[in-house]
């Protein structure tokens, strides 16, 4: 048995002709980008349109939840920090979440959004959801999982990453 290397790959998608099983390798990853990137759009305005959670404390606020799993986290440290200003850090964590869903929905600087999204996902399972059990009921966890594959591939279909690689070169094709 043979294994050969592939060499095509630079050229543009336009003119191979694939199979079914290349066009879905291809374009795999379409479906967890929107996924994640609405997701963190909406919570991100979520966070921003909630006056309850955008307080020190009080009912339903990122102080609250923070005094609540400072003792329950991996890292409480981390809590500690966002607890010396609750509000700043969610603004902080609001603006972030917009930022890595939208720079993953459009496709800009995409590798370095899934890496926000990651380390946000990671942080929020290092001190939100660390207590949670059994493991699997937490999302955070499931989330860092998510970001992975886009950290590792970027958005390289239907993205400004591929428009500004396309320019870059000279012409062809940016899906």
């Amino acid at each position: 048995m043979t294994h050969g290397l592939r060499t095509d790959t630079q050229t543009s998608y336009a003119d191979r002709r694939d199979t079914w099983r290349d066009v879905a390798a291809r374009y795999s990853l379409l479906p967890l980008r929107v996924f994640l990137g609405v997701t963190f759009v909406y919570a991100g305005l979520d966070k921003l349109t909630d006056s309850a959670f955008m307080k020190a404390s009080g009912p339903g606020s990122l102080g609250d939840t923070m005094h609540a799993v400072r003792d329950s986290s991996a890292i409480p440290a981390l809590v500690d920090l966002a607890l010396k200003s609750p509000v700043g850090f969610g603004y902080a964590i609001a603006f972030g979440e917009l930022a890595v869903g939208i720079g993953v929905l459009v496709g800009l600087l995409g590798r370095l959004a899934a890496l926000g999204g990651a380390l946000i996902s990671l942080s929020l399972w290092l001190t939100v959801s660390w207590a949670t059990t059994p493991y699997y009921f937490g999302n955070d966890l499931a989330y860092l999982m998510a970001w992975l594959p886009l950290v590792l591939a970027g958005t390289p279909m239907f993205s400004l990453d591929a428009a500004l690689r396309v320019r870059r070169r000279g012409a062809g094709d940016y899906r």
